[in-house]
């Protein structure tokens, strides 16, 4: 996996880099300290995952974000001490794949940036359903088209859609509903696809958004 990191602080970027490096198929491909340079070197590298910090100069990291995403340039992870605040509702409207805090231990930053490499979506744990909630109290109405994507998709996908709303994982997804994880895997794959989704994060953002009931089970 190629990574850029961006953080305007020199002293967190080595760090972030030392951790990943000692990662078996990791390479650090990167490193800016601006969201500009970040997104111009994403063009020039096509890493797989763009791991940004919020707050940067020149351009920050939901800008940085936005741009990347549209671009098709990288997956991103959003690393930041910031916890449940609009910076964190911008970067994933943004289309973040992911957002960590900075207190994360080195294991769980590796697994995030393998978890975002791999096309699924992750929130720091122990904040996951506490984002999702306050997203969903600020969440405006899904739009007209939204809506209609969501009525497309089986009962079944719904009701997985629903519990992606709910910042459940896979297992739990599965436990919940009486399916095989890998079961529940193709659904979630198939609810992005069909929905234009790049990640699962977006898919919950729009479960709320469109005021899915709750899940079964």
């Amino acid at each position: 996996m190629r990574v850029v990191l961006a953080d305007d602080q020199q002293a967190v970027r080595a760090g972030l880099a030392l951790i990943l490096a000692g990662a078996p198929d990791v390479e650090v491909v990167g490193q800016a300290a601006d969201g500009r340079t970040a997104v111009d070197l994403c063009r020039a590298l096509r890493p797989d995952v763009a791991v940004l910090d919020i707050r940067m100069p020149v351009l920050d990291g939901i800008s940085a974000t936005r741009e990347i995403v549209a671009q098709e340039l990288a997956d991103v992870l959003v690393l930041t001490t910031f916890d449940l605040d609009e910076y964190v509702f911008g970067a994933l409207r943004a289309g973040a794949s992911g957002f960590l805090l900075k207190d994360t231990d080195a294991a769980g930053l590796v697994a995030a940036v393998c978890t975002v490499a791999q096309g699924e979506g992750i929130i720091a744990p122990g904040v996951t359903r506490r984002l999702i909630s306050a997203f969903a109290a600020t969440a405006p109405t899904a739009s007209a088209q939204s809506r209609t994507a969501v009525r497309s998709l089986t009962p079944r996908e719904r009701d997985v859609l629903a519990c992606l709303g709910r910042g459940l994982s896979n297992q739990q997804i599965a436990d919940r509903l009486g399916l095989a994880e890998s079961t529940t895997k193709t659904h979630v794959s198939r609810i992005l696809t069909k929905l234009s989704l790049r990640s699962r994060v977006q898919a919950a953002i729009l479960a709320q958004e469109s005021g899915l009931p709750e899940p079964p089970g």
